[in-house]
């Protein structure tokens, strides 16, 4: 199986970088420079590839936008390489090529595999491949609810599967409290909505309208209220069709037609094309007689009973009162009453169901407290097994009498749920407050890391613990940027020691301003800044033999030809050698 690795960034445009490639190795890689060279652009574009968020004021002044690239070779049956060919990106030769530009304006747009897809997709696959260790994660760590976190990651699944079922519990208690609190506090407004909904629908009930009965009385009070003058129009229309019966000798479209067709039957079996007109003109003669006998039996069936036409009128009224409050229209009406009928019902309910929501919720507290139960205990062993691997590494990183300890407690509350016996605070991850303490010797109180540990001792209890997780929680490649600030001495040739050891197993990049640290690296990088009068450009050079002595002196006196400071150098070039 190959071991994801991120052999290789191009990054253009992007602060004081104007163009360089950084090759990295599959082990250790260290990235140092002086202050202001730009190492931090590193971190900055490894970001960008794992869907950070793009700032447009990263792009160089000048540059239209700024690009970062990176080829990263995969498994193509691990999850990352799945997802990506999901989306449509196709491997290189086993790699999987990714991009991000980000334009002056703000815009910024990703590819992956050589197709265009969503930022958000970067960072999914992030989470598979690499984890970023920064300052800024270590003041996170410095928080008990990123503590928490930390020591639920590290339990795995003795902890996952408990929270998973104790945080949906935990959801249907809220909207079990939430429909409560709903029913109790407006249970006056929901019995004044109770009473319209009652009143409107004994209003509909009272007039039983039907379906489309509003359109089929609009029809028929038309015809009764112009009865005359439609009975007229079609007697007028019957005569000018069939003939007035009191006028034998007249003359009417049925005579005339008759005649025309007379004219020319005789004479049909000359010319088929005549024989086609007198056919029609026998169609015309049969047409006029049939709508002339269907205007007759129009006159005949008129109803003109003007009681018939205020009843009428009576019921549309009736059913006008109806469309003015309810809906548009009779059906409309019918739709808001059997809307409201069921509204009604649910309403009517609301004792009953506020007893139901009741013994329901005293259910879910009773199980969220067997959950909770076993999350203190999954919490508390594993806090016990955290505490012991970052205390061993501890002692690897010169602090060999530091003690830490996990706190896993819970605060006493009368509206909270029993863990233990007790009556305790509850919230969406259980009722355990967790806090990391830290004794840097053994006269000393265990007291919380943020209080109890100097810059130094933060530093290296901070990079205890991400060596533990990365044990723990292991991915193809991990980032720390600068975690050994503060630390020097034989502490720092321990960090750079413990780095080196975890490089064995995984991909490291470290962002360093320590030589100590520096110097157990398989590949080394510098950031060097350079000017031609009023453009500063930075650009990233791989270090070997000579070079890298140099650079390790520079960082070691702040002068690259010290004698002394070469001595050291070489010194600690050597006992990384001999330490690998």
């Amino acid at each position: 199986m190959v071991v994801p690795v991120l052999e290789e960034m191009r990054i253009r445009s992007l602060g004081v970088i104007d163009d360089a490639v950084v090759e990295l190795s599959p082990g250790f890689t260290a990235v140092t420079g002086e202050t202001g060279a730009g190492k931090t652009m590193v971190v900055t574009s490894l970001g960008l590839l794992l869907g950070g968020r793009a700032d447009p004021a990263l792009v160089r002044i000048g540059a239209r936008s700024a690009v970062v690239e990176g080829r990263l070779v995969v498994d193509r049956a691990s999850p990352a390489a799945v997802r990506a060919e999901e989306a449509g990106a196709e491997l290189d030769d086993g790699a999987l090529l990714i991009s991000r530009t980000l334009s002056a304006e703000g815009r910024s747009r990703a590819h992956l595999g050589g197709r265009g897809v969503p930022v958000g997709l970067l960072g999914e696959l992030a989470e598979e491949l690499v984890a970023v260790h920064g300052q800024t994660d270590q003041q996170g760590l410095l928080r008990p609810a990123r503590q928490r976190q930390a020591l639920d990651r590290y339990a795995g699944d003795a902890v996952s599967v408990p929270l998973a079922k104790y945080a949906a519990a935990y959801r249907r208690m809220r909207a079990v409290e939430e429909e409560l609190t709903e029913l109790t506090t407006r249970a006056r407004e929901r019995a004044q909505e109770a009473d319209l909904l009652r009143f409107g629908l004994d209003e509909v009930a009272a007039v039983e309208p039907r379906p489309g009965e509003d359109a089929e009385l609009a029809a028929e009070a038309g015809r009764l209220g112009h009865a005359e003058a439609l009975a007229s129009a079609a007697a007028a229309a019957h005569a000018a069709l069939a003939g007035n019966p009191e006028d034998p000798e007249g003359i009417d479209a049925a005579i005339l037609v008759a005649g025309a067709h007379r004219a020319v039957e005789g004479v049909r079996s000359h010319d088929p094309a005549l024989a086609a007109l007198a056919d029609r003109i026998g169609e015309i003669g049969i047409l006029l007689a049939d709508v002339a006998g269907e205007l007759a039996g129009y006159t005949s069936d008129l109803d003109a009973d003007p009681l018939r036409l205020a009843a009428v009128e009576e019921r549309r009224a009736a059913l006008n009162q109806l469309t003015r409050k309810y809906g548009e229209d009779i059906g409309a009406v019918l739709a808001w009453a059997e809307q409201g009928a069921a509204r009604l019902a649910e309403l009517d309910s609301d004792d009953d169901r506020i007893g139901e929501l009741a013994a329901e919720r005293e259910a879910l507290r009773a199980e969220l407290g067997g959950l909770a139960q076993a999350l203190t205990d999954a919490r508390t062993e594993a806090a016990r097994r955290f505490a012991d691997a970052v205390t061993a590494e501890l002692a690897e990183l010169a602090m060999p009498h530091a003690r830490v300890s996990f706190a896993v407690r819970q605060t006493e509350a009368e509206d909270g749920i029993e863990v233990g016996g007790r009556r305790v605070g509850y919230g969406p991850y259980g009722a355990d407050e967790v806090e990391l303490f830290l004794a840097p010797h053994p006269g000393a109180q265990p007291r919380p890391i943020a209080k109890g540990a100097s810059g130094g001792e933060l530093s290296r209890v901070m990079l205890a613990v991400e060596v533990v997780f990365a044990g723990a929680d292991p991915v193809p490649t991990y980032l720390f940027d600068e975690v050994d600030a503060g630390v020097g001495g034989r502490a720092a040739v321990e960090v750079g020691r413990r780095l080196a050891r975890l490089a064995r197993s995984a991909q490291v990049v470290v962002v360093t301003h320590l030589p100590q640290v520096a110097a157990f690296a398989d590949r080394h990088l510098v950031v060097e800044k350079t000017h031609d009068g009023s453009v500063t450009r930075s650009c990233v050079q791989a270090m070997e033999g000579e070079d890298r002595v140099r650079e390790l002196s520079r960082m070691l006196a702040g002068q690259e030809d010290s004698q002394l400071a070469r001595a050291h150098a070489e010194e600690l070039l050597a006992l990384a050698a001999t330490a690998s």
